[in-house]
């Protein structure tokens, strides 16, 4: 376990950390959550041990080992992807040279052959209690899981992008198995399928961990607590995301409340104050009262939520009922087909997600539905007062450079759009004079988020968007959902953000193999009937005679699937179980503790 106590930080004048304690328990897996800036990654890499000028102390057992995923690891050296994952068992790989070295001693008709052969023993006996046999394989799994093929793990690291360098950072730790796991916002470069993997490995891991994530879905099915930044003081909920919201609205609720008694009993002492200041008769009392009132823990109110702004994404022409219909679609990059016969009908008012994994072909089909590629064979069909409207990364460049912000959403914006305009733009963080600023000047994400803003107040009655959250904060992420939530048109999504999927989707789309499968509900529906069905293949995505060679093998894992759900299902209902009984005991305990169980032959008795 290690404790924090009393912790304090700032950064000149400014507090980050105020008086901070919290125990970290084995096994015990937290989500750190807070506003942007409040000290979040300032307090990992104090636990870590990065930043050592701090106020209060840190108690934590010997040999302790601690992991840390920052946001944007660096290469390091010129070693390849393999070696950098491998380089978390340093004394393993120190013993592994040992034993090369003795071998060629031995090979070499050392003097000393029977204290080389002790030593090798030794060496070899060491080594394989640190598991050193099995680091490499188990290094090759995890690299695998997180995305890279076999043929990159001969790679120079140095040559990889940030995103695949945090891959393989975090493929370091995972492999390296610490005590403390911190991970700072792991899911920024992982797809769904990656994403999926992590969570499985995180879920078996045994130490303790410590998440800071965006990802709500990811923390939902990850944590047993959230811990809270606000003002620099830290503020712990058991359970997950969607139960910290709950707790959270109450306990504002009720400071409020309090806040609101403490505030009317300062102001009733305050009359009678300023009522008999003056009258010696009454002096004795107004000075206890002023004495009282310095004395008073005032009740701090909590901060008011910031405004909000909404608008509702009306359609001025509804399509008719049929908007899509794709039927024996096939399409290919040079030799490689990429989909093949595939069918897909979509009607009005219907909200779907693409998914599949990274390369799947999803942002090819939204393309060819837009328009901008044509099948090699089949039919596209859009219905008749079909409008698409199209969001993808690319749109940045058909931005006007000389327009400003302001101009550049209004020149597709509709009639019903128009009075609104600059609130749509707030949303989206651009207000004031920020509206005039010129597309030229603006950041990459900025011009993203212009092209957002334009679609969506575009005469469209089909919404396409490859990954519209990319680019907004929490708060712009949420008017998004609410402004989506109320589109009366239809919806076709692509996103990572699972818990924005599940708040918009009736329907799924699943490309794997080329083919699509279609699945009704949300996203959590699908994630769970494609582990009730053992995460088979599509239908269609394998050939039949390697569905009769694989069929024994699905099986076994339909069967392992099947156990390991019940498994979990068990310690979830075993945890509930203790947090409920930890509830009970501390407050029997404050029963015993209060002086009032023992009066007049009370509750004790």
């Amino acid at each position: 376990m290690l404790q924090i106590q009393d912790l304090t930080f700032g950064i000149g004048d400014r507090v980050l950390l105020r008086n901070v304690s919290w125990n970290l328990l084995p096994g015990r897996r937290t989500a750190l959550i807070g506003p942007n800036g409040t000290g979040k990654t300032t307090l990992l890499r104090i636990i870590h041990g990065e930043i050592p000028d701090y106020q209060g102390r840190i108690f934590k057992p010997k040999d302790f080992r601690i992991g840390y995923l920052p946001q944007e690891p660096s290469a390091e050296g010129d070693g390849t992807v393999l070696d950098a994952v491998l380089e978390g068992h340093a004394e393993a790989l120190e013993l592994e040279r040992k034993m090369e070295s003795l071998h060629l001693r031995l090979d070499s008709d050392a003097a000393d052959h029977d204290g080389l052969l002790r030593e090798l023993s030794w060496a070899e006996a060491q080594f394989s209690a640190l598991g050193g046999y099995h680091i490499e394989i188990e290094a090759k799994r995890v690299l695998s899981g997180l995305g890279f093929a076999a043929a990159e793990f001969g790679r120079p690291l140095s040559g990889f992008s940030g995103g695949w360098r945090m891959r393989a950072y975090l493929a370091r730790l995972l492999v390296q198995k610490p005590d403390l796991l911190l991970l700072d916002e792991p899911t920024n470069h992982l797809d769904l399928e990656s994403l999926e993997w992590l969570e499985q490995h995180l879920l078996r891991f045994t130490g303790g961990m410590v998440l800071v994530s965006h990802d709500r879905f990811f923390i939902d099915r990850l944590v047993h607590e959230i811990a809270e930044l606000e003002r620099g003081r830290l503020a712990q909920y058991p359970g997950n995301y969607h139960a910290y919201e709950t707790e959270k609205a109450g306990r504002i609720e009720l400071l409020e409340k309090k806040a609101g008694e403490q505030e009317a009993e300062i102001a009733r002492q305050q009359v009678f104050i300023e009522r008999f200041r003056y009258k010696a008769t009454k002096a004795r009392q107004v000075q206890s009262r002023i004495k009282a009132l310095d004395k008073m823990e005032r009740v701090e109110r909590p901060d008011a939520p910031a405004a909000s702004i909404s608008f509702r994404l009306s359609v001025e022409k509804p399509s008719y009922k049929d908007v899509l219909k794709i039927e024996n679609l096939s399409f290919r990059y040079d030799d490689r087909w990429i989909l093949r016969n595939i069918r897909l009908n979509l009607f009005r008012g219907d909200r779907a997600a693409l998914v599949g994994p990274n390369g799947s072909g999803k942002t090819t089909l939204t393309r060819l539905i837009a328009g901008q590629l044509v099948p090699a064979e089949g039919r596209l069909q859009t219905g008749p007062r079909t409008v698409v409207g199209y969001y993808a990364q690319h749109q940045i460049e058909a931005l006007n450079l000389d327009s400003t912000v302001l101009d550049e959403a209004l020149s597709t914006a509709s009639d019903a759009h128009r009075p609104r305009i600059r609130d749509v733009l707030g949303l989206f963080r651009f207000s004031g004079d920020d509206v005039f600023k010129k597309i030229s000047v603006l950041s990459g994400g900025e011009k993203a988020r212009v092209s957002l803003a334009k679609i969506l107040v575009s005469p469209v009655n089909f919404l396409i968007m490859d990954e519209p959250t990319n680019h907004l904060d929490p708060a712009s992420r949420q008017a998004l959902e609410v402004a989506l939530l109320g589109y009366e048109g239809t919806l076709l999504l692509i996103s990572h953000d699972r818990y924005f999927l599940d708040k918009l989707v009736r329907r799924v789309v699943e490309i794997r193999g080329g083919s699509l499968v279609e699945t009704e509900g949300n996203y959590s529906d699908y994630l769970a009937r494609r582990e009730e069905a053992g995460a088979e293949c599509p239908s269609g995505s394998a050939k039949p005679e390697e569905k009769s060679a694989a069929s024994a093998e699905r099986d076994g894992k339909k069967a392992f699937k099947r156990e390991t759900g019940r498994l979990k299902k068990e310690i979830e209902s075993l945890e509930k179980n203790i947090e409920s009984l930890e509830k009970k005991k501390t407050e029997i305990e404050a029963a015993l503790a209060a002086p009032e169980t023992y009066r007049d032959g009370g509750k004790a008795a």
